[in-house]
């Protein structure tokens, strides 16, 4: 027998919501299969089993509020746990509806069972928020869990082909708290700046050949294919931490673990206020195409609260880009357990000696916030270096 216990989803987190289980007692799970939903300061997190076997046993119920460690699920053979719980309890089993599974592809959605409410729509409680966000009516879906009860998914394929006219949510985002988000932010950065030694380094790129080839790469592509400078500036970073890898891992419990693979962490803007970074996962093994759609995709899943906890928790370096804000540099705050945090300022055109003469380039500020336990300002030197001279060489991207 194995616990599955409530993982804690970072730095700030102390406990969750189990709002949805997507299994039930007898289905067999695989590593990484989503198998509940869990509800934190950033939002609604869909929960990754952390090894195969088969559910014995759901321990936690719908709507608890559990802290780090709590046991949510027992694994194992499920005939051995029914036969301990005989055993050991005299009163009789609860007893638990039995949901078959929806397969959906990337993510895994089968909700618990559905309850009639007073519109008398069966829908899981994850799919009556959704589609109360979106200002979708639930009695126009057609169902596909039991009984026809509405599931998430569900939903979501109806919001996917609704006009862009169609109603939407009144302002705020549905199972997000805008103001424990912030407590919850506030507490991770204090922590970072209270253990964290930070150093600071900050180098100017030019970034004109890098705009130059987006701009070339763009015109012979629809505009759902095209790039943006944000995929080349993860790709640069991604590549340069091969020759500088003490910035790419993670330092818990005084010590440092390198990791031999870069979950990269995205720094998303939530519509509503608020900051959330999640990773791309394995961004070593991703071109820049890649890199775009995974980008896409993740800010896309972000602001509407469908991430894994393995996106918020993997995470090995965290990029901050600022885009068309307006601000020239970012000066970040490590999110631990990581080692360095990479911010780029909004490309602007700037004044450059190139070849002997003054030109009007096209320029970025790059500012690393790195850990003073593990690096120090020569090696968080050599990989801004190693960034400028890929951005400045992008066909090597």
């Amino acid at each position: 027998m194995t616990i599955f216990p409530m993982p804690s989803l970072g730095a700030d987190m102390e406990a969750g919501k189990l709002v949805e289980w997507l299994v039930k007692p007898g289905d067999r799970v695989q590593k990484g299969d989503v198998v509940a939903v869990v509800e934190t300061q950033k939002g609604a997190i869909e929960i990754e089993i952390f090894e195969a076997g088969e559910i014995a046993e759901l321990i936690a119920e719908v709507g608890q509020t559990l802290p780090v460690a709590a046991p949510l699920a027992r694994l194992g053979d499920a005939a051995e746990a029914t036969g301990s719980i005989r055993a050991t309890t005299p009163a009789p089993e609860p007893v638990i509806a039995p949901v078959p599974p929806v397969m959906q592809k990337p993510l895994v959605q089968a909700p618990t069972p559905a309850r009639p409410v007073t519109d008398n729509v069966l829908a899981s409680p994850a799919a009556r928020a959704r589609a109360s966000k979106l200002g979708v009516a639930l009695a126009g879906i057609v169902g596909s869990g039991p009984g026809g009860a509405v599931l998430l998914a569900d939903v979501d394929r109806v919001a996917a082909v609704l006009p862009a006219t169609a109603p939407t949510a009144a302002k705020g985002r549905t199972g997000l708290d805008m103001a424990e988000m912030r407590r919850a932010i506030s507490a991770a950065m204090t922590r970072s700046k209270r253990e964290i030694p930070h150093y600071y380094l900050t180098h100017e790129i030019d970034l004109q050949a890098a705009q130059d080839r987006v701009t070339a790469i763009n015109a012979t592509r629809m505009p759902d294919q095209r790039i943006l400078v944000g995929a080349l500036l993860i790709r640069a970073t991604v590549l340069a931490l091969a020759k500088v890898p003490d910035l790419n891992g993670r330092f818990e419990a005084d010590t440092f673990t390198p990791s031999p693979v870069v979950h990269c962490g995205l720094a998303i803007a939530l519509r509503g206020g608020g900051l959330i970074a999640p990773a791309i996962l394995n961004t070593q093994t991703l071109n820049v195409d890649q890199i775009m759609d995974a980008m896409r995709d993740l800010v896309a899943r972000t602001r509407s609260g469908r991430l894994r906890n393995s996106e918020i928790t993997q995470g090995t370096i965290t990029i901050s880009s600022l885009g068309e804000t307006g601000v020239d540099a970012l000066t970040g705050v490590i999110y631990p357990p990581q080692l360095a945090l990479v911010g780029f300022g909004t490309p602007r055109l700037k004044p450059v000696v190139r070849d002997g003469g003054i030109k009007a380039r096209v320029c970025v500020t790059a500012t690393l916030a790195a850990d003073h336990r593990v690096s120090d300002g020569r090696r968080g030197a050599q990989f801004l270096s190693e960034i400028a001279r890929l951005l400045e060489e992008p066909e090597s991207l």
